[in-house]
């Protein structure tokens, strides 16, 4: 199983649709569509499955109160959003799932566990475009 840990903000700000008008209502509605990934299995960007096992979403900011659609583990980050993101990293490449970390960040992505895979958002939200049918 693989758990997949999304930098939110990251992957919202990905495409110009306007989310900066309503951070909170955007972040919203990427989680509810990545709700969907769990329990699914499709292929990585690697081009190796990926059994989604669980979802974690880290929000920052102005959408940090936002509500966790089932099933999807929510941390809010008190202070920097890529902080909270490098310490969940941490704590999840400690336990026997396999980690990918979605997210374009490159100093984000110098902070993770060595044994975390690493995607970008256009990955992540193509496989939620396909899961949705």
């Amino acid at each position: 199983m693989t758990v997949v840990l999304v930098d939110v903000a990251n992957a919202v700000g990905s495409r110009p649709d306007g989310w900066w008008r309503d951070r909170a209502g955007a972040t919203t509605r990427l989680l509810d569509r990545l709700a969907p990934l769990l329990g699914t299995e499709f292929t990585g960007p690697d081009g190796a499955t990926v059994s989604v096992g669980a979802l974690v979403a880290v929000v920052e900011g102005r959408a940090r109160h936002v509500a966790a659609p089932p099933g999807v583990r929510v941390v809010r980050a008190e202070g920097n959003g890529d902080d909270a993101l490098a310490a969940v990293a941490a704590e999840l490449a400690d336990g026997g799932d396999a980690l990918l970390v979605v997210t374009s960040d490159r100093g984000l992505r110098d902070r993770l566990p060595a044994t975390a895979r690493v995607t970008g958002p256009g990955w992540l939200l193509a496989a939620a475009d396909a899961a949705a049918g």
